[in-house]
């Protein structure tokens, strides 16, 4: 499965978010608070139950419950930083949910956040995709840093575009592309160094000049299925001309 199939599979699991009983403005407020999110805001009345209690569902299944102001803070439109603390048993289940508007900067301190998880395991492999060779200069060195860092193995991928002579990169591993997937998708993968809990991924399309659209996960088997696909497809040839895994390398 490519990249783009992998966003297109997280897409298709859109999830529902229905307040039952909400105050006046909750499900406005809930609504912009994900308005980055693949996710439908519903709202439901009951005669029992409490007032401002939301459900997270796919379909007809049950994912998870909580209270809304674990999502938006005790008075309407106040919202706490977007962390785990604040409402883990949601968030467990938003882990592939799609984001669907991030800009330039947003996606830049997502992948921030990637690499400082890097850093800290300063193990395993840490997979990054920049679209081009000149966007990725920009950047080399701090991947060099990283790829200094305990035994981190760090490749990067891009499209050739005139910059791909670039300076020594010590012990960053280049995989130069002419696939679409690489021009036009934008990604940061960590294995987690061999702990299941430190695994993240960040992949997404840019379907429009400067606007992406794609998901970030904790769950380890998407990880895996993210970093194993780059590993298969896009492994450097051996002498032979076949990748080293056996399969064919990478354009």
């Amino acid at each position: 499965m490519g990249l783009f199939e992998l966003i297109a599979a997280v897409e298709a699991e859109e999830k529902t978010l229905t307040v039952f009983n909400p105050e006046a403005g909750v499900a406005t407020a809930l609504r912009e608070h994900f308005a980055d999110r693949n996710l439908t805001i519903d709202r439901a009345e009951s005669n029992a139950g409490p007032r401002n209690y939301a459900v997270l569902s796919r379909d007809e299944e049950f994912l998870a419950a909580i209270d809304v102001s674990d999502v938006l803070g005790p008075t309407t439109g106040v919202a706490p930083d977007f962390t785990r603390e604040t409402y883990e048993t949601v968030l467990d289940e938003l882990d592939e949910t799609l984001f669907t508007s991030y800009d330039t900067e947003r996606m830049v301190a997502a992948s921030k956040e990637i690499e400082d998880r890097a850093w800290r395991g300063a193990a395993g492999e840490l997979h990054a995709g920049f679209q081009t060779c000149a966007r990725f200069a920009s950047q080399a060195d701090v991947y060099e840093h990283l790829a200094d860092r305990g035994s981190l193995d760090v490749h990067v991928y891009a499209t050739p575009d005139g910059h791909d002579e670039l300076d020594d990169l010590g012990q960053v591993e280049l995989h130069l592309s002419t696939e679409t997937e690489i021009s036009d998708s934008w990604f940061v993968a960590y294995d987690g160094g061999g702990v299941d809990a430190m695994k993240c991924a960040l992949l997404a399309e840019e379907r429009l000049p400067g606007s992406f659209y794609g998901f970030w996960t904790y769950d380890s088997e998407t990880v895996d299925e993210v970093i194993g696909y780059l590993r298969t497809t896009y492994a450097p040839p051996e002498a032979d001309g076949t990748a080293a895994d056996g399969g064919p390398g990478g354009t």
